[in-house]
């Protein structure tokens, strides 16, 4: 049994040391190799021998001891022998016995007090290594941003032009939406917005950072009338050995146990020799309405648009739009004299909704001719569908339709999972099939495919909110090889991802895409990149569906989220740090 001598460092410029991060050290090193340090000293300190060996000899002492004297006295009662009558023998182990008894409770007792009295000093006792580590320089005067700090400080180190322009924002005389094109400069305006939008709430905005952002780089396509970011950690859990490669998965969460969940996951996938996948179908989708005089009309065109010898005329009208983008098919559904037209495209390694919808207009200016009674009510009518649960999408698909599967061994199982086959299996029935069709479920038949989609979704720079059909999914577990391994299977119809566009080009989501190997397009193979990361997708989806039932079988989901989904920290104190100013 070690004990350990800690010492501490000062944190970085100055600060306070986060509590439960001190640095360790053991006693041997303490007293090895860094003569000029300060170290806490121990109760074992001051013995001859390593602690280890001091305890093992009095623990062993003790032992011989007991067992020695016990079985004198049994021998004494049996024979009728006086117990006060004692041999040199047994004289030396009442010493010993008596010895190691005073010895292990001073050890043990003294141990226990100096850790409650060093545990009450952690956050006041900081020893600096002053032979060894030089005293960092102190940091430079923090630079008060111009447009934020407390409402009285604000006017006076705001330079005058801007506060011209936030009065005439607060007034309302300059549209808060133009500031970009008539300054020039994105990251002025977007301090101008804040500090406008902080004099007409009254609320500071402290936590939401506003310098450390490229907001050119979302200028017209990401987002508008910028104020801030939002900081978002990110995780990595790998490697995932998914057709042959090793992958790091990025995933943008603030749930605890997520990412460990999945890490484990693609543990025991690994350990049983990967995961493999396939792409069953690959084609973004956009249904346009459109309403005529009569059903009969509206027939008319469903008959022209389905019928295989307009196809290629359609084809060369709708692919006049994109280099990338070639259409599929066209599928139409009528309600009454509204015709909805589904038109499906290939779209490269963008995710391709633009695309689309730009081969899609196209078309309707081309039929326009033919039938000018149409009435073009929208350039999408929900029978696409996007960002709704439909069940056009699970059953035609929408994006990229992958199905992923493993073999997990039976060891596996039980060293890893911490459970085993048959548990985890009749638990999928019951809960993933049939407890979502109790529930009635669209494409839920899942644990939690959700969770892994929209992580993986915000470290890439994709839609978050096409999480909603991009998690439908159906987890499949069965058992194989006369039920000693886990066959385990997910059937992805409708992941919408993509590696070029959108918020993929911004520095951290590209950065994501690039520890995937996914960044940007392929130029050799158009599409490849965005096929890889719906199949990364659906990997880390298996991952996390069998980490989850796994628990869930086992009874360790309530344990692992009440260890690791709880905060320490003292929210008063937190209150009370969020309401100081701040300067940035």
């Amino acid at each position: 049994m070690a004990m350990e001598v800690r010492r501490r460092v000062p944190p970085p410029h100055g600060g306070a040391a986060p509590s439960g991060h001190p640095r360790r050290r053991s006693a041997a090193a303490a007293a090895g190799g860094e003569g000029g340090e300060r170290v806490r000293v121990q109760a074992g300190d001051a013995l001859p021998l390593p602690i280890r060996h001091t305890n093992l000899i009095f623990s062993a002492l003790f032992a011989a001891s007991l067992v020695y004297l016990m079985r004198r006295w049994r021998e004494k009662i049996r024979a009728s022998t006086p117990l006060h009558v004692v041999s040199l023998a047994e004289i030396f182990a009442i010493c010993g016995l008596v010895a190691s008894l005073i010895y292990l409770l001073s050890f043990f007792g003294i141990a226990f007090v100096q850790s409650v009295v060093s545990n009450s000093d952690d956050e006041e006792d900081y020893i600096i290594d002053s032979s060894r580590r030089a005293q960092p320089p102190p940091p430079p005067a923090p630079v008060p941003c111009a447009l934020l700090g407390n409402p009285a400080a604000a006017p006076e180190k705001m330079p005058e032009e801007d506060e011209e322009i936030v009065a005439a924002v607060v007034a309302g005389k300059i549209p808060s939406y133009v500031l970009e094109t008539r300054l020039g400069d994105c990251r002025r305006a977007a301090g101008i917005r804040k500090e406008a939008l902080r004099r007409i709430t009254g609320r500071e905005m402290n936590g939401l950072p506003l310098d450390g952002f490229d907001y050119a780089s979302i200028l017209g396509q990401c987002c508008e009338l910028p104020v801030g970011y939002v900081q978002l950690p990110v995780g990595v859990a790998g490697p995932l050995l998914l057709d042959g490669r090793r992958l790091y998965v990025p995933m943008a969460t603030t749930e605890g146990c997520l990412v460990a969940s999945t890490n484990r996951g693609f543990k025991a996938i690994a350990e049983s020799g990967g995961a493999s996948s396939v792409v069953l179908r690959d084609g973004m989708t956009r249904a346009p309405a459109v309403r005529f005089p009569s059903a009969r009309r509206a027939a008319e065109l469903k008959g022209f648009l389905e019928n295989p010898a307009n196809f290629d005329t359609l084809a060369t009208v709708f692919n006049r739009s994109s280099r990338f983008g070639r259409l599929q098919g066209v599928k139409c559904a009528m309600a009454g004299r509204n015709l909805y037209m589904r038109f499906t495209c290939s779209t490269g390694d963008a995710m391709g909704m633009n695309m689309v919808s730009k081969g899609v207009q196209n078309v309707l200016d081309y039929l326009q001719d033919d039938f000018p009674d149409m009435d073009v009510v929208s350039i999408s009518g929900n029978f696409c569908s996007d960002k709704k649960s439909a069940a056009v999408n699970w059953i035609e698909g929408r994006g990229k339709s992958v199905v992923c599967e493993a073999v997990i061994k039976e060891e596996v199982v039980k060293k890893v999972l911490k459970t085993n086959v048959q548990a985890v299996v009749e638990l999928n029935v019951i809960k993933n099939l049939a407890g979502s069709a109790v529930a009635g479920a669209l494409g839920g038949f899942n644990a939690h495919a959700s969770n892994i989609v929209t992580a993986i979704f915000i470290a890439t720079g994709q839609d978050p909110a096409q999480n909603v059909e991009s998690s439908q999914c159906i987890t499949m577990l069965e058992a194989i090889n006369d039920g000693k391994d886990l066959h385990i299977s997910v059937t992805m119809p409708s992941i919408e991802v993509g590696t070029v566009g959108g918020g993929t080009q911004l520095a951290s989501q590209s950065a994501c895409l690039d520890l995937l190997g996914v960044k940007g397009a392929n130029r050799e193979s158009p599409g490849s990149n965005a096929r890889l990361l719906a199949t990364v997708v659906a990997g880390a989806v298996l991952a996390g569906e069998l980490s989850l039932i796994s628990a869930q079988a086992a009874g360790h989901l309530v344990q692992s989220h009440m260890k690791y989904n709880r905060s320490s920290r003292d929210m008063s104190k937190a209150a009370e740090e969020a309401d100081r100013p701040k300067k940035c």
